[in-house]
């Protein structure tokens, strides 16, 4: 901070009491263990001041770079042929450019942004002013040296924050089409389209999690007892950042959020506590558009033609280069959209257009804000049903009174089972595993309502899944159907979810371990910490033994196979052979016929099982076996490597070997690594964990941030979580002034303007 500055940044005490009558923003920031800070004020514009001010201390190079990415202005600042996250993988930056300059408008967000809560507006804005005062404190020479002095670093205005809210809602949902619309064009046109991409992402790179809610019949004390552990990206605007917030009207919530938000969006407060895991319902539907046998840039609708938007967007190019001019496609269906590589490409006859809900969806802040506010689960139901706010994720909560939640309410198209059906197409059901598919050709096909109704043509949520129990619920990603394996649910509407179909195994490993965990007694903090942190393998645990047998008469695969036989099958720092595993896993586990025992709905836990070896499925066994071991040698790594010398987060001076493994092979603690010289660097996977249970005088929560708080290779809040992580250590949150008070850090940063 500036010299100039400090008689500004008075220090206010332990918790900042005695706010400035007449200032527009002020607030109070106390930071302590792991830098988390602590704000208060008594405005809710005070809260988002203070909340962007202490959130760019810790990620301000971050944050600005994603102003930069949603104003459409990376091919500008970085080069068009740079990359970039959008969806669920990298991109360069001209498709990220088109896609956000074309998708996001501002005049109608900008009306939609005029009809939210007063409240919502004052948090929003109050995060504005907090970023910009920030940035003229610290001066832009002065910044981190990822974003010193940098073109794309200025002050930011209410449009980039509803840039960013609009890119957010659509983060786990049709964002991953994006590059499908920036690359849209007519059959034979010159305009490039050469973008690729695949809408069925590896399960382990799309945003995932683990939820758990004990209830009071499960417990040790018979209050609620909640596990939180999302599954998000290491990397970028997507990591969680923790904070607390003490605002109006008794607002009082620690748990963290994603950059730009103003308040927790996963955490708890003195009576409940709540965490997220992304949903399987379905955001968007697409269209199917006979086109006009004269022109595939006019579509039919009730038998009558009408005619494409054309939109020809430019992008800013450096070094003064002429911008790049790109025409691109909408209907009143939404943007055109195409799949190159499926049935849902542009052809001459067919066209396909998206419409998601969650496109203007600016009601989520106050969702948060409800739920943070509530004081039992029925509170955070009621909270997720009235606005539709929640974008695309499960929430899943517990009480001190002993209930747990699992509601599965998001903002989803209106689309029941007998309108899927009434209005599908012949082809519907070939790309059912892909996406809802809609019959373009009738008006009264389309779910949207009115625009000046927020949820109109969404689902209400007493058609969509929500249950409350005593004994648990949880999710891991798999639909509604069953979050408790002792009763599942009612069939509803396919845009929800597949119904009585295969559980992955994440999904299936986390309802053996829980029952295993109760049927050893009542879940505890230590029970949790040992189920969130198993690190288990099912898939080894169905295979291993299998695949040995296999192994006793292959001489030449001696050595792979003493590799998979030492293995403890488990995804910890010291397993040898995991690695190994993983990469045969990879390769085998989608083959058909793996399983001499099918799928059962009634058995959806323990089925499919007992891996077929004989004949010509055991030699395609022992040849992908064989494939692993080469791909894992000319990786330069042993075998029987330590999963922590090939996991690990890899600094210039030292590296921090972790635990935790992939998904897909049934690890709870889902760790997913990006491949680089000599092993893997985490990219996706356990992020913030939090155990969170209540006594007498308020929330006891255990937590960690494995990746810590700051992007800022110089802040010594770098990688100290991340250590904690490493170790299975675990930080216990203060909530009370005096738990903050025993932690602090420092003396309390007061700000006001």
């Amino acid at each position: 901070m500036k010299v100039w500055m400090l008689a500004a940044a008075v220090t206010a005490g332990t918790f900042g009491h005695g706010f400035a009558a007449h200032a527009q923003y002020d607030a109070a920031i106390t930071r302590t263990d792991f830098n988390i800070p602590h704000i208060k004020s008594d405005s809710w514009g005070g809260v988002g001041y203070g909340v962007a001010y202490a959130y760019a201390q810790d990620n301000f190079c971050m944050l600005a770079e994603e102003f930069a990415t949603v104003a459409g202005t990376r091919s500008l600042h970085f080069g068009p042929e740079g990359t970039s996250a959008l969806g669920f993988g990298e991109q360069d930056n001209l498709t990220s450019d088109l896609f956000y300059r074309s998708q996001i408008d501002l005049p109608t967000l900008r009306a939609g942004w005029s009809r939210q809560h007063s409240t919502t507006q004052a948090l929003v804005d109050g995060y504005i002013a907090g970023y910009n005062r920030f940035l003229r404190d610290t001066g832009s020479d002065a910044l981190p040296p990822a974003c010193r002095n940098a073109s794309w670093v200025r002050p930011i205005d209410r449009d980039d924050m509803i840039r960013l809210n609009q890119k957010q809602m659509l983060l786990a949902s049709s964002l991953a089409l994006a590059p499908g619309i920036a690359s849209a064009a007519p059959p034979g046109s010159t305009q490039s389209n050469a973008v690729s991409y695949t809408i069925t992402p590896h399960e382990d790179l799309t945003f995932g999690s683990n939820g758990w809610a004990f209830g009071g019949d499960a417990t040790s004390d018979g209050s609620g007892l909640l596990i939180g552990n999302p599954h998000f990206p290491w990397e970028g605007p997507a990591r969680f950042w923790q904070l607390h917030v003490t605002g109006p009207d008794d607002y009082d919530v620690m748990g963290v959020g994603l950059a730009g938000t103003p308040i927790p969006t996963l955490g708890f407060n003195r009576d409940v506590a709540w965490t997220h895991t992304v949903t399987a319902a379905r955001h968007f539907t697409i269209y199917a558009l006979t086109l006009s046998a004269d022109d595939p840039t006019t579509y039919m609708v009730d038998g009558e033609p009408v005619a494409m938007t054309k939109q020809d967007i430019s992008v800013p190019m450096p070094d003064g280069a002429p911008p790049v001019v790109r025409t691109l496609y909408s209907t009143q269906f939404g943007p055109v959209v195409t799949m190159p590589g499926t049935p849902l490409a542009w052809n001459s006859s067919l066209a396909f257009a998206l419409r998601d809900a969650n496109s203007g969806n600016q009601r989520a802040i106050e969702t948060w804000l409800n739920i943070g506010k509530a004081r039992n689960v029925g509170e955070i139901q009621t909270a997720v049903s009235d606005n539709l706010g929640i974008p695309w994720v499960n929430t899943i909560a517990a009480d001190r009174d002993g209930n747990a939640l699992h509601a599965d309410i998001t903002a989803v198209p209106n689309v029941s089972a007998e309108f899927a059906k009434t209005c599908g197409t012949p082809f519907s059901g070939l790309v059912a595993h892909l996406v809802i598919l809609l019959d373009g050709t009738r008006a009264e096909c389309d779910w949207r309502g009115s625009d000046q109704n927020a949820t109109a043509g969404l689902l209400p949520a007493s058609e969509q899944a929500s249950r409350t129990r005593r004994d648990y619920v949880t999710n891991s990603n798999d639909s509604y159907w069953i979050s408790n394996p002792r009763t599942q649910y009612q069939e509803l509407s396919p845009i929800l979810g597949k119904f009585e179909k295969p559980l992955s195994l994440r999904t299936r490993s986390n309802f053996i371990e829980t029952e295993a965990a109760l049927a050893k007694g009542v879940m505890d903090r230590d029970a949790a910490k040992d189920l969130v942190f198993g690190n288990k393998s099912l898939a080894a645990d169905m295979v291993v033994e299998r695949l040995l047998t296999l192994c006793a008469d292959q001489q030449d695969m001696k050595e792979a196979c003493s590799a998979i036989a030492g293995w403890n099958r488990k995804f910890e720092i010291g397993s040898t052979g995991a690695f190994l595993f993983a990469t045969f896993w990879e390769e085998v586990r989608e083959q058909d016929g793996l399983w001499q025992v099918q799928f059962d709905a009634a058995d959806p836990v323990n089925t499919p099982r007992e891996l077929i070896t004989e004949g010509a499925k055991g030699e395609a066994l022992m040849a992908a076996l064989s494939k692993a071991a080469t791909s894992v040698t000319a990786a330069g790594i042993a075998l029987d490597a330590p999963w922590g010398e090939v996991l690990a987060v890899r600094l210039d001076d030292r590296q921090i070997a972790l635990h935790g493994g992939p998904g897909v092979a049934g690890v709870l603690n889902m760790q997913r690594g990006r491949p680089v010289e000599g092993g893997l660097v985490p990219q996706h996977g356990s992020s913030y964990i939090q155990i969170v249970g209540f006594d007498e005088n308020g929330p006891v929560a255990d937590a960690i941030l494995s990746y810590s708080q700051s992007t800022d290779p110089a802040s010594p809040h770098f990688s100290d979580q991340t250590e904690l992580y490493a170790a299975k250590r675990w930080h216990r949150l203060p909530f009370s002034p005096p738990e903050i008070e025993a932690q602090r850090k420092g003396e309390t940063l007061r700000i006001t303007e």
